[in-house]
Parts: structure tokens; sequence; C-alpha cells
């Protein structure tokens, strides 16, 4: 199956916007994209991290018969007799994992079944043996037990013909337990995303190797391409380019051909040197999101050759902030997976702030002793705050004085995938 394209319209504001609110952006994204990924069918021990393009539809029903959650005896518990001890002689034979019973259990008998283990029929509860007393072929124990103890129903997990898991769920390894253990050997799943990460600037230069004081190593690059490998996609480097126009257009052309979606970092606003803001402006496909974020602002969105770029800031903790909150559920959605939704926390703050209105503000935080404690600066230079931190406290987009023991909202990174 091959996905429709992208509207040109796709990353269009209503008219009238000027500052664009976090969630109004958020819901735009979600309302403007759709999956560009292609399908194709996979064994299940290779589709972890895959996003399934249709439903898994159990085969057989699991547990597929009737069977016993532990080590112990299994009996009809109508044929136990009054009183608080209960006294049962044992039927011949036993029921284990793979080998059943061959035969029905008399009526006021007991048998003897491994976790596991079918249930036979004259059997419908299982007392644990660690609850029983076993003498000259009977067994005893207390009264009390209910009907059905023990004893795990047929397709009590999922049963056969009903949908196991959903289109659109990023399979992990308990998916591919569930799959397995339902019966499906294959499923239909979506090609990982391509997504193509660009630096740009005149300023920036490769690690490790020579700069002058004028110039700066390109933090972006490594960060963003690791990003997308953790969030399941496929990365691809574009390397870097400097600020010329047509450097810019050729580095775009490249990422169209070989990936589904690209990322830029630098040149995003709307100065003389921000080639990456001038060169989409040039297809006439350009929408630059001011959005009233900190730290971030202006996200550039375009389509280059029918393909999604996704233009943010230079400042590597803008760009990782705009990451989180605006790429990753984006880049899920383009490919084929639910939108991600970032749980959040309620937990006390370990600081105290005074936050202007206007904007949604995102610290750089991590849990300690049950508080949210935030990084000692929100300077947007230091990368150190991200390394640091282990999640984002978000503050809404009204004014607000947060004092130490306020409850603060707490969305650890691996809310967004990571």
């Amino acid at each position: 199956m091959k996905p429709p394209p992208l509207k040109n319209d796709c990353f269009a504001m209503p008219p009238g916007v000027d500052w664009t609110p976090v969630d109004v952006a958020l819901e735009r994204l979600r309302s403007g994209l759709h999956a560009v990924t292609e399908v194709e069918t996979l064994p299940v021990a290779d589709a972890g991290g895959r996003v399934l393009a249709e439903p898994v539809t159990a085969l057989r029903s699991n547990p597929p018969k009737a069977n016993s959650a532990v080590d112990g005896f299994g009996f009809a518990h109508a044929s136990l007799p009054p009183g608080d001890i209960a006294e049962l002689p044992l039927a011949e034979g036993r029921a284990a994992a793979g080998v059943p019973f061959d035969g029905t259990v008399p009526e006021g008998h007991a048998l003897r079944i491994l976790t596991g283990a079918q249930i036979p029929p004259g059997v419908d509860t299982v007392v644990l043996e660690e609850d029983v007393t076993l003498d000259s072929g009977r067994i005893a124990f207390r009264g009390g037990l209910k009907a059905g103890a023990n004893a795990r129903a047929a397709g009590e997990d999922v049963e056969a013909g009903q949908e196991a898991l959903p289109a659109g769920r990023k399979l992990q390894a308990q998916d591919l337990a569930l799959i397995s253990a339902v019966g499906v050997a294959t499923v239909a799943a979506r090609q990982r995303l391509r997504v193509a990460v660009l630096s740009t600037g005149d300023e920036v230069v490769a690690a490790g190797g020579p700069a002058t004081d004028a110039q700066i190593y390109d933090a972006n690059r490594p960060m963003l391409l690791e990003m997308a490998h953790r969030l399941g996609h496929h990365p691809v480097d574009l390397g870097h380019v400097k600020d010329d126009p047509g450097l810019v257009r050729a580095a775009l052309s490249r990422g169209a051909a070989k990936a589904d979606v690209i990322l830029t970092s630098g040149g995003a606003s709307a100065g003389d040197e921000d080639h990456i803001s001038a060169v989409l402006s040039a297809t006439g496909k350009l929408q630059t999101w001011r959005v009233a974020v900190k730290p971030g602002r202006p996200i550039a969105m375009a389509l280059w050759d029918g393909v999604p770029v996704f233009g943010l800031p230079g400042n590597p903790v803008a760009a990782f902030v705009c990451t989180l909150v605006f790429a990753c559920p984006a880049l899920a959605v383009l490919a084929g997976a639910d939108w991600v939704e970032p749980q959040g926390f309620d937990l006390p703050a370990a600081f105290s702030k005074n936050k202007k209105p206007g904007r949604r503000e995102y610290l750089r935080a991590r849990i300690r002793d049950g508080k949210a404690e935030v990084f000692k600066s929100e300077g947007s230079g230091r990368i150190s705050g991200v390394s640091w931190a282990e999640g984002l406290v978000e503050l809404g987009d009204e004014a607000r004085d947060v004092a130490a023991g306020d409850q603060v909202r707490f969305v650890p990174f691996a809310s967004f995938g990571l």
C-alpha cells in the first residue's frame, strides 16, 4: 500500500493567528498529517519497533483450553463434602503441561494437576499443593475455596477471532509475545520512517575538527540523529551545509530523495542569513510558525518535493525541546503510529519561579526524593542542562507563581518515546 501525498496546506495555520499557542500548533499537526510509509509483511520475530498497518486478529484463543494456574489437585467444586475440612480420594494418573489427562475425573475425586496443564472433564477448581495434606491416596484441605479457583478459563486472555492489537500500534517486546501466543506468525507492518537530519550555518563545523573562536561545533546533528534512532525511525545523515541557498536547496533535494521527512536545524527564522526559511519560501509552501513556547518560538514547516520539512531552531536546547514537543508526535503519525500524548505526573516542586503569561514554558528537570527539581539556569545555551535532565516541567500559558512544594507537571523523556 502506498499512502497518498500530504496536502500542500497541511501546515497552514488558521487566518489571523500570530503567536500560536502550543495546543493549537499540536492540534494542527495532528489534523494535517497522515502516514507516509509503505506496508510490508514481516515475520513476528522481525517486527519489533515497527508500526502495525493492520489489526492483528487472534487465530486461536489464549489459552486455547482451560488450564491450571498452579501445581495442585483438581476436582469438581460441587462434589466437595460439607464441613470445614474437605477430604477427597485421588484418581489414578495426573495432568501435566503438554500431557493432558486421558479421561474424566470421577465425581468426588481429585486429580494431581501441574501448572499449565489442561483441565480435564470433571474438574473446575484447583487447590494449591501447599494447602493440601496427602496421605494414603487421599488429600485433605480446609474449606472456603471458591469455585473456579486457580483455574484459567479458555480464551480468558484473548479469544479466537478477537482483535489482539490495533493498527497504529508500535510493537514492543511484550506485543510480540501476545501475537505469537494467538497463533499469528506474520504481520502487516509499516516500513520504518526515514528521518533525514541536516545542519546549516557558516558558524557550524564538525565536532573534533579545527574551529575558530567565531565557530561552534555541530551539536544538533548527532543529537537529532540519535533521537530519530531512539524513536524507532531510520536516521539519514545529510551532513552540514553552509549558509548558501544553492547548497541548502541541493541538500533538501537529496533528503527528499532519500527520506520520508527532513529535520533541519538553524536558519528557520526570518533573518538575513536564515536560508532554510528563504529557500523554503521560494517554493511557496513555507509556513513559519511563531509558537508561543520557551525555549523555541520560530519553527519552519514546509513540503519539499512532497516531503515534509521541520525547520527547528539552531539553538540545541530549543531544537531538543521543539523536537520532543512537536516533532516526536508528528513523526509518529507520519510513521503510521497513533499520536503520542506524553504522560505527565503531578509532583511537588523543589524550586520557585515567577512565570509571566503568554507562553508555554518547558524547564529542564529531574526527580529527586519525590520532587521535581529544575536545572540551575534557564539559559537556552546551556546544553549541559538537557544532559542533566530526565524530563521537562511544563508550565502552562498563563502567569504563575510557583513556590517550593506546589504541584507541577513533570513529563519524563520516556513519555515522548525516548
